[in-house]
Formats: structure tokens, sequence, C-alpha cells
């Protein structure tokens, strides 16, 4: 975070974009099913962030080392594309910032996904930025979960990031890339359906009531993402969300090794 230095992004009460504090990026689109070739996989677009994920096993854990007799490992890899973004262009494999995403991703899922089911296995997590506008960590995990279940793994219940931050001397949410770079904070978070908190990371400084209201705004703003998901699996398997994720608890019950 570089502070607001002398670039003033609250004007008139709006942001520079013209949205309100509360208020998404347009436009926010979720489609899954969209690679031939994973076994589930998600598209996002979230403003100008433009991200895919793959989702490929559960499989068997090779080398036999990387298994797990307890439960399935999850792997996840964070990729900027060479021309995602000015920052990112001609850079090529995972730096700090990708394994670091990586991490806090596959921390996230393990709190929701049923690794316990598939013991000895990989399930490998592919997310990779097509384009950049700021807020990729939680998009990419927001596609990433709608991308385990369309790979039919089942979760507890569905999980969604969102970011808040503070800019212009206000809690806003869904922070872009000038209130993330020129804000004085970056709060990224990710929500359970239920309301429990996975993952909250924070850059710059709060005080304790301005990171209440973020929490609060977060939590407010994770309704609108969950439709979004719910959209996304009506419209592929015409069928709720939810009803979906008790199917595949129910297949589950399957020994993978004898599929």
């Amino acid at each position: 975070m570089g502070g607001d230095l002398d670039i003033k992004l609250i004007v008139d009460g709006k942001r520079l974009d013209g949205r309100s504090f509360d208020e998404f990026r347009k436009p926010l689109k979720l489609e899954v099913g969209v690679l031939r070739e994973a076994d589930g996989s998600a598209y996002i677009e979230w403003g100008m962030n433009k991200i895919i994920v793959g989702v490929f096993g559960p499989r068997e854990a090779i080398p036999k080392h990387l298994a797990d007799p307890d439960k399935a490992r999850i792997r996840c890899t964070y990729t900027m594309s060479t021309f995602a973004s000015l920052e990112e262009h001609g850079r090529m494999g995972p730096n700090r910032r990708a394994i670091e995403i990586g991490k806090v991703v596959r921390e996230a899922l393990e709190n929701v996904v049923m690794v316990e089911k598939f013991p000895s296995t990989i399930i490998d997590v592919h997310m990779i930025v097509l384009q950049a506008e700021g807020g990729t960590r939680v998009a990419s995990l927001t596609a990433a979960a709608a991308a385990l279940i369309n790979a039919g793994i089942p979760m507890r219940e569905p999980i969604v990031g969102v970011a808040a931050g503070k800019a212009g001397g206000e809690v806003l949410l869904d922070i872009g890339k000038a209130e993330d770079n020129y804000g004085q904070a970056d709060v990224p978070m990710a929500f359970t359906k239920s309301g429990d908190i996975v993952l909250l990371q924070m850059d710059g400084k709060l005080t304790r009531e301005e990171l209440a209201k973020a929490i609060d705004m977060v939590e407010k703003g994770s309704k609108k993402l969950f439709k979004l998901q719910e959209k996304a699996f009506e419209k592929e398997y015409a069928e709720p969300i939810g009803r979906k994720l008790s199917l595949l608890e129910e297949e589950s019950k399957v020994d993978i090794h004898s599929l």
C-alpha cells in the first residue's frame, strides 16, 4: 500500500470509477465447465480481471511419497500470464507472490473440501490470470471453489473470496488497482456460506473499528458472490448448488480406487 500520496481517490462521495463504497466492479460473471480436458473448470470476469481455473483429480498420488493415507492433498498453482498486466509483462515461472497466493488459496480450500474422502490422492488446482486489475487472489479463490464443485469434489459448503480496503480515508468493498496501489489498506478475505472466515490477510493499517466495518462489508458482499455461483451451476446443471453438493457427498462414498 502506498498511501494516498497526492492522488485523490474519493470525489464527491464516489470512487474514481463512479462506484459507491459498497459496490462491486462490473462486469461480474462466472461460468463453470469451460475446459474440455479438465475434471472441473471455471472462468471468472470481475471488473477487468479475467481468470480461468482447471481442476485435475482426485487422482493417485505419484510419486508415492506425496501420498497422505488419511486424506487427499490439494496443490494450488497461481500463474499470472505474461500479457496479464504491465507489471507482470515478460516474467516467466512462479515468483514469491504467486507461491504465496497458491498457498493461501490452498489453505482456505482445505477448510471446506472433504479431503478425508479421497486418501492417498492429489487434487491439482491451476489458476491462470489472463488479465489483471487488482484483487486476483480473491477472484481466483472464488473461481477455484466453483471449479472443484464442477469436478465432482464434495465440499462441506461453498466458499467465496472478497477484498475490502481503505482508500481516500474510507473503507471500501472490492478495491480496484488504483485503490490498492495508493490506498491505506488491502484486506483480502474468504467466507463460507454459513459465515465462517477461512482467509483474512491485511496489508496496511486499519483501526479496530475500520477492520470490523471491512469484515461486515465483505460478509454482506459475499452473498452476491454466492448467488453468482448458484446462477452458474443452475445454468450448467439445471439444479441448485446446494443440491449439487449433496449429490457429490453421496457419490464420494464410492471408493475412488475402484473407479
